[in-house]
């Protein structure tokens, strides 16, 4: 399995929307996705990244063998957390499990260590989500906490898990 990551093109929307329109993985993501998913849908969300501020928002596209699985982006926060940012990162569902993710997390913290001044990098995953929780600890994050009561997902008030990692690690 050859896992990449990589910026966004143009033409990656057709890929996009045929990897994000599936309810299982809205379901472990924050609301303001649109399902179903479009190739329209796919395409302003490209066009948001490639315009996206350099130094706030990190975007990739996650391949094999250069075709889009999914993504992930690390999101600069603000102020006093200007250090700080937020990675957050799916994939199709028919590549769960085999390890696809992990490396994505790997090559995205990677980046970011090496590549800006960020120094801590954080995650969260509603608690549900068991195995975006294994990927996140397998990258060598850490679990710092739970948030009781944090979001609601799907009408229902749900906990979220507070995962990091910071540069030193």
């Amino acid at each position: 399995m050859n896992v990449g990551i990589r910026k966004w093109r143009t033409d990656d929307a057709e890929d996009l929307a045929k990897a994000m329109n599936n309810k299982n993985i809205h379901d472990n993501l924050r609301d303001g996705i649109p399902f179903p998913y479009a190739v329209s849908d796919a395409q302003a969300f490209i066009s948001d990244m490639l315009g996206a501020e350099r130094d706030k928002t990190y975007s990739w596209a996650i391949t094999l063998d250069d075709i889009v699985v999914g993504s992930v982006g690390v999101f600069r926060e603000d102020n006093v957390h200007r250090l700080t940012g937020e990675i957050g990162y799916w994939l199709a569902q028919e590549h769960w499990g085999k390890g696809a993710i992990t490396q994505a997390i790997k090559l995205a913290c990677r980046y970011i260590f090496e590549q800006t001044d960020i120094v801590r990098i954080f995650a969260l995953p509603f608690d549900f989500n068991a195995a975006s929780c294994r990927a996140l600890e397998k990258t060598g994050f850490v679990c710092e906490g739970i948030l009781r009561k944090n979001a609601i997902k799907n009408g229902e008030i749900v906990d979220a898990c507070m995962y990091a990692i910071i540069r030193e690690d």
